[in-house]
């Protein structure tokens, strides 16, 4: 087989895959796992085998016309490059564990069939984004995985905090989707064409006449996409889904979708100086936001997501400083340890029997209940904070190193405005990071939450994917940063010393602090029964009950759920915490802005409907309907008052002949 045909088959297999799941789910329930999971490892493998004969060199292109358009073609293409390819076997990677996890962590879901089907068609639909060579058919993928994300986000839809963020999730990213497709017609229109390969090439000659525009647009969709400052919203709520569907959505697909976007056409970007510090911008306040906002959740899944912005913060940052190398590099170094950090949160919430107990604050005794999620979930968190020789470290200094090369002149691919920004930013968060991983291992392991009823002994095929993701988390880094030069650019992709240094250093003084706010935190609280009102820091059950709705935390029992007076979060970040758990008040800012003027303008609409434009039709009916009553009561069915009023009629209608005759 033809590399084109091993690369046109990995969409395709988990695609038919999907097809067939969603027609013999509910006639041959059975058939559901091995059509899950049978055609995405297969996409794994084939995946596999484009990589190794793509080999890192030339890329490989081949095109079909689908259909003449009388202007700018619409093309079947596959480009397939270095990164197309490594990226397309972390996604084949992640799906396949998400696969095989999800027929142990749903096994007795009565929708597991449909769901594994979205799953698969989510995954097809990424495949497509990862190796087309056309814009449109590009898009395609996109929107594919868009709603799949709102099938698969609602999967739980009694609830309706599942329903409403599957909406969100939809609108939020659609509310970028606008604005990116006129981008994509305003590129094609200048390029004249949607072949990656020529907008490049159109790039290089400087034949863009609207640079600044186009990409302004485009990044509008990225940010919707890929959850960055300001559309970032929606992610957060997007753990009302199934815990597996966390981490395919922040590992492998969708999210990473816009920053794949903007690494494969970064030359157009690169031609407005303007849109690289706008990008940079985002990235910076996209990094520390979302970083502060994830020391103080306290459900985990929560933690997670606002983790996965940041991180995502990290990748757009490095394309801010023109290097596409670093950004991909830590896309995939962050697609293993992300999604082993999902799915050793789905462990911890499989392990308590239900979603409701993912508060970090109730959690008690996980460290001797569940060791492999223990292990492996530590190896991941060390990932995650960038301490070496973790997968995490290597990546991310790769992003402060180019960063570096910016501000200190050694490059000239992106004003220095924007170098200085990712990097102050990218050690700020560093800091930040640690924290708030170290907050999590604390809270999750060693905390003195309620103890939860023990559900035995967790599946196989849950835990066994926690040891598989830990190896990349483990050992990518180290080996890839010298590998991957080949595949990608040719830059240099290791640490450089001193950003090592500092990244490190911030990294280790953030989580040592915590360690210590933690332990004078649990010193205080020692001799505070957990679960009373009176264990809030800040008083009455009145008190403690706003502030756990505002902040997503739940109430427990007759009384008001007091969070854990040990949380080190609370101490770290002061008056701050209540701000940063709201996610600074974002979506309340939006409500007042957007929400309620919509809302407000469909209520005045309805009102002149219902007022005026229908008191005027019923008016214009009024008189007809009148005339009618008049008519009606005429027609009496008496034949003797019918030749009456003959007769009377005969008779005026003579007479006033005969006054016309006379006056005449």
């Amino acid at each position: 087989m033809t590399t084109t045909t091993l690369a046109a088959l990995v969409p395709l297999l988990p695609f038919l895959g999907a097809a067939a799941g969603l027609l013999l789910g509910r006639t041959a329930p059975g058939f559901a796992r091995p059509l899950a999971v049978l055609p995405t490892l297969t996409s794994l493998v084939l995946a596999a085998l484009v990589a190794v004969r793509q080999g890192g060199g030339a890329a490989v292109d081949s095109a079909t016309e689908l259909t003449p358009t009388g202007s700018v073609p619409i093309e079947l293409a596959l480009h397939i490059d270095g990164f197309a390819a490594l990226v397309a076997v972390l996604v084949g990677l992640v799906a396949s564990c998400v696969q095989i996890y999800s027929t142990g962590y749903l096994r007795d879901d009565p929708r597991y069939p449909s769901y594994a089907a979205l799953v698969s068609l989510f995954t097809s639909a990424m495949f497509l984004v990862v190796y087309s060579g056309d814009l449109i058919v590009l898009l395609v993928g996109w929107e594919v995985m868009g709603i799949c994300s709102y099938f698969l986000v609602g999967h739980y839809w009694e609830t309706p905090e599942a329903r409403a963020a599957s909406l969100k999730a939809f609108l939020v990213t659609k509310l970028g989707d606008v604005p990116f497709l006129i981008g994509l017609f305003a590129l094609a229109t200048d390029a004249g064409s949607f072949r990656i390969t020529r907008i490049l090439g159109t790039v290089a000659s400087g034949g863009l006449d609207h640079p600044t525009l186009i990409a302004l647009l485009l990044l509008a969709g990225v940010a919707g996409k890929s959850a960055q400052f300001p559309l970032h919203t929606w992610l957060p709520d997007a753990m009302a889904g199934p815990t597996p569907v966390s981490a395919l959505i922040h590992a492998a697909t969708m999210v990473a979708a816009g920053v794949y976007f903007i690494a494969r056409l970064l030359p157009v970007f690169e031609a407005s100086q303007a849109a690289m510090v706008v990008l940079a911008v985002m990235a910076a306040v996209t990094m520390t936001g979302s970083a502060l906002a994830a020391l103080a959740q306290d459900d985990i899944k929560r933690v997670l997501a606002y983790s996965t912005i940041g991180q995502l913060g990290y990748m757009t940052g490095a394309l801010a400083v023109g290097d596409r190398g670093a950004a991909v590099f830590h896309l995939l170094s962050h697609g293993a340890f992300k999604a082993l950090l999902f799915l050793a949160a789905g462990v911890i919430i499989h392990a308590a029997g239900t979603n409701s107990l993912a508060a970090m604050s109730r959690m008690r005794n996980l460290r001797d209940r569940i060791p492999d999620a223990y292990w492996t979930m530590t190896v991941a968190l060390l990932a995650l904070a960038a301490i070496p020789p973790f997968s995490g470290f290597f990546s991310k200094e790769a992003v402060l190193g180019v960063a570096e090369h910016v501000v200190t002149g050694h490059t000239e691919h992106a004003p220095a405005a924007a170098g200085w920004l990712v990097l102050v930013a990218g050690l700020l968060t560093a800091v930040l990071t640690a924290a708030y991983a170290m907050r999590l291992w604390l809270l999750a392991f060693r905390g003195r939450g309620t103890e939860a009823p023990d559900h035995g002994k967790q599946p196989l095929t849950m835990t066994v994917v926690l040891w598989v993701l830990a190896v990349p988390s483990l050992a990518l880094g180290g080996f890839a940063f010298r590998l991957l030069p080949d595949w990608f650019d040719g830059r240099d992709l290791g640490p450089t010393l001193t950003t090592s240094v500092l990244g490190t250093g911030m990294a280790l003084v953030g989580g040592i602090v915590t360690y210590a706010a933690w332990r004078h935190t649990t010193a205080l609280a020692a001799s505070v029964p957990l679960g009373a009102v009176a264990a809030h820091p800040e008083g009455d059950a009145a008190q403690v009950e706003a502030e756990a709705i505002a902040t997503h935390e739940p109430a427990y029992g007759d009384i008001a759920y007091a969070p854990d007076p040990a949380d080190p979060g609370r101490l770290l970040l002061g008056p701050l915490h209540r701000h940063a758990a709201a996610g600074f008040h974002l979506d309340a800012a939006y409500t007042a802005l957007f929400v309620r003027p919509v809302q407000a303008g469909a209520s005045l609409v309805r009102f002149l409907d219902r007022e005026v434009v229908e008191t005027y039709v019923r008016g214009a009916g009024a008189l007809p309907r009148w005339l009618g009553a008049a008519v009606r009561r005429a027609q009496t069915g008496n034949v003797q008052t019918y030749v009456s009023a003959l007769l009377a009629g005969t008779v005026v209608l003579a007479v006033a002949a005969v006054l016309v005759a006379t006056g005449a």
